[in-house]
């Protein structure tokens, strides 16, 4: 075994997996401790020190794949991501680059990478993306043509809330999310009673019906990748058979060439 495949292993361990994720875990809380005046003025220094220490961890853990995996490591879109994060909190924090000093917690993003239940729920809310963007696209379209008919309608009646088109969109976001629309509706049905026709279907087409589509699709993007998953552990099952297969049939025949060997014997 050579020195990268030794490296490889190593990375590839259990046990160096949940070291990492208790790093990653421990940085959090670090970082969640900076935010506290408090414990700065008390330990600032030393949260500081844990902090380059876990920086310095991470920043080792790559150095490790670059060496184990070489070009392969650009390969694995995850290697990718958790370059750009320890990357980030690598640039030197001062001058016009102190605004970097704030995304360290970027850090605590690792885990979606070492923890393979989050990178499963990543890759199907990222390929649902072709999906919600069609769905997006027919809700804007929506909330557009709602907004044009409540400003028409109810324009001069709350002109506050429906006073021009622009208004009126940012009204009706806020009627789909369900804050406070019985109130503004309310107050449209003193001078039109039967305004709540509108808001009613409104609600039930906007949030009831386009937004659970936004939930059907993901769900069907998580499935999609759960059946990724699925196909390829059992390849790999497949795989380690059909090895198994070989070395037994290797192993037969080699049983079968000694009793040819040994009956050989016997007749001479």
């Amino acid at each position: 075994m050579t020195g990268r495949e030794r490296v490889a292993k190593v990375l590839e361990d259990r046990r160096f997996q949940n070291f990492i994720i208790a790093v990653i875990v421990f940085n959090a809380v670090t970082l969640g401790m900076e935010t506290s005046t408090s414990l700065i003025d008390g330990y600032g220094g030393l949260l500081h020190i844990l902090d380059h220490i876990a920086l310095g961890i991470f920043v080792a853990e790559l150095l490790a794949k670059f060496y184990a995996y070489r070009g392969g490591f650009f390969r694995d879109n995850w290697n990718v991501f958790d370059l750009l994060v320890v990357g980030i909190a690598v640039i030197p924090a001062t001058g016009p680059f102190a605004v970097l000093r704030s995304l360290r917690v970027l850090r605590v993003l690792r885990l979606i990478s070492v923890v393979p239940s989050m990178r499963k729920v990543v890759s199907g809310l990222l390929a649902a993306i072709p999906g919600m963007a069609s769905i997006a696209a027919l809700l804007a379209l929506i909330i557009f043509v709602a907004g044009v008919m409540a400003t028409k309608l109810f324009g001069v009646i709350s002109p506050e809330n429906f006073g021009d088109l622009g208004t009126s969109l940012f009204t009706l976001f806020q009627v789909m999310t369900g804050e406070a629309w019985p109130d503004i509706a309310k107050e449209i049905m003193v001078q039109a009673p039967m305004a709540w026709i509108f808001f009613v279907v409104y609600i039930l087409v906007s949030s009831f019906a386009v937004l659970n589509l936004f939930i059907a699709v993901v769900v069907s993007g998580m499935e999609d990748e759960l059946r990724q998953d699925i196909r390829e552990e059992e390849a790999k099952q497949a795989a380690t058979q059909a090895e198994a297969n070989r070395e037994i049939l290797e192993e037969l025949r080699a049983v079968r060439a000694e009793l040819a060997e040994l009956r050989r014997e016997r007749a001479a």
